[in-house]
């Protein structure tokens, strides 16, 4: 089993205490091509993410020393990682997820699991990343880089939490098309959304970091259906 490698040439780091579960995943992984670090902790696990740079980084949730939510949000807060984070736990129910999306993970696998699809989940997550890594997504004076997660306005840095940056994220990507209401839902919350006034809080929070600063609204609701980016002259009062 591949513990450390100094030479920082691992492509996945593996932060799981089940030693017998970590063996396997860095088993799997390796026929399937990969090289691995492991971290049997949240604070190894943390120095090793800190110090070197990975293309996703497998995180377990409930970690001796420090729990994988504090890894994973000061990865992003304090060590300003970019890292992908697949998050893996046995507690399956939604307030734990979006505690995990909150912190900044960009996926979520609950325990048991097969192989076959963490390595699935795996590859799509660097597919999508690979696919933003160069690209600067631009909208009128609005530009969103999805891997760097930066995102201006008027040369202005802006910063949202996570499930406003997914929603901007969708808005631009789709844009200049309208994004339905359930799309939105669906990407947030999966098939067990919260409720309407969810969805309509966040909403809120991105029109205010977004449109209330400036001259110009950049986006649009369409009652009863969804959202859009639209130019500032496109707005209808």
């Amino acid at each position: 089993m591949t513990t450390l490698n100094n030479d920082n040439t691992a492509e996945i780091l593996i932060i799981e205490d089940n030693r017998d579960l970590a063996e396997n995943i860095v088993d799997y992984l390796e026929l399937k091509g990969f090289t691995t670090d492991f971290a049997v902790d949240g604070v190894q696990g943390l120095g090793l993410a800190s110090k070197n740079d990975y293309k996703i980084i497998v995180l377990d949730l409930m970690l001796p020393g420090i729990d994988g939510l504090t890894v994973c949000r000061r990865l992003r807060n304090d060590v300003k990682k970019s890292t992908p984070i697949l998050m893996l736990t046995a507690l399956n129910n939604l307030p734990d997820k979006l505690a995990g999306f909150d912190a900044g993970a960009d996926d979520y696998l609950t325990k048991p699991f097969a192989m076959s699809e963490l390595f699935s989940r795996i590859e799509a997550i660097i597919r999508r990343i690979n696919s933003k890594k160069t690209t600067n997504l631009k909208i009128a004076d609005l530009e969103l880089n999805s891997y760097t997660r930066k995102i201006t306005r008027q040369g202005q840095e802006i910063t949202l939490n996570k499930m406003c940056f997914k929603i901007l994220e969708m808005l631009i990507y789709a844009y200049p098309e309208v994004v339905t209401r359930t799309s939105i839902e669906q990407a947030l919350w999966g098939d067990t959304p919260p409720g309407s006034d969810s969805l309509r809080s966040h909403i809120y929070i991105l029109k205010t970091k977004i449109d209330k600063p400036f001259k110009s609204s950049l986006i649009r609701t369409i009652h009863g259906i969804g959202y859009q980016l639209v130019e500032p002259n496109e707005i209808q009062t």
